[in-house]
């Protein structure tokens, strides 16, 4: 039986948790350049991944190599940035079209940037306390994934808005200089910790 108050509970702190993550930039960037969603499809699987791992090991996330997942976090952005930033002029109304990529190639994509970016992340870890604190696994998993689906579909929306009123070539600057300063700051944190 699900307890609504967990899931409340739950819901509340992962989200707060979440909403200034790293999470909320690559939606938004992932948002701004592919449709909306497919984006969402990808990234919601992951975090059902993430919210499933967390509940299942419980606080053994917390042993993983901290050190690991933060230089793949940092190659995965500093890569993204380079994309980015490489990548030609294209004509805006080229990049809304949602025919110019598949849904399995923006999905996985999606998909895959945040089941790496995420993996051991705090909200991993506390989705993982949390079910063992209240020993209810589908009430706080439920609350984790509403939570994370919700600030990642934000992110989405608001990069659909974003690129509405600015130029796209202004977005993708921002973005990619956003992702180069994400990964410094990951591969920072990997050498240093």
């Amino acid at each position: 039986m699900i307890s609504f108050t967990v899931t409340a509970v739950v819901f509340g702190i992962v989200f707060l948790a979440e909403l200034p993550d790293k999470t909320a930039l690559a939606g938004l960037v992932l948002g701004t350049r592919y449709r909306a969603s497919y984006v969402f499809a990808g990234v919601a699987a992951a975090f059902a991944v993430h919210v499933a791992l967390a509940v299942a090991a419980g606080s053994v996330l917390t042993l993983l190599p901290q050190q690991l997942v933060q230089a793949l976090t940092g190659v995965l952005f500093l890569g993204g940035a380079a994309v980015l930033l490489m990548k030609k002029d294209e004509d805006e109304t080229e990049v809304r079209k949602p025919e110019n990529q598949s849904f399995w190639k923006v999905s996985g994509a999606g998909f895959m940037l945040i089941l790496i970016a995420e993996f051991g992340d705090l909200t991993q870890i506390m989705t993982a306390n949390l079910a063992a604190r209240y020993d209810d696994p589908l009430s706080v998993g439920i609350g984790a994934v509403l939570a994370l689906w919700s600030v990642a579909a934000i992110g989405i929306v608001g990069g659909k808005a974003l690129m509405r009123r600015v130029p796209l070539k202004l977005i993708t600057k921002v973005a990619a200089l956003l992702m180069l300063g994400l990964g410094l700051w990951s591969l920072w944190e990997a050498i240093a910790g």
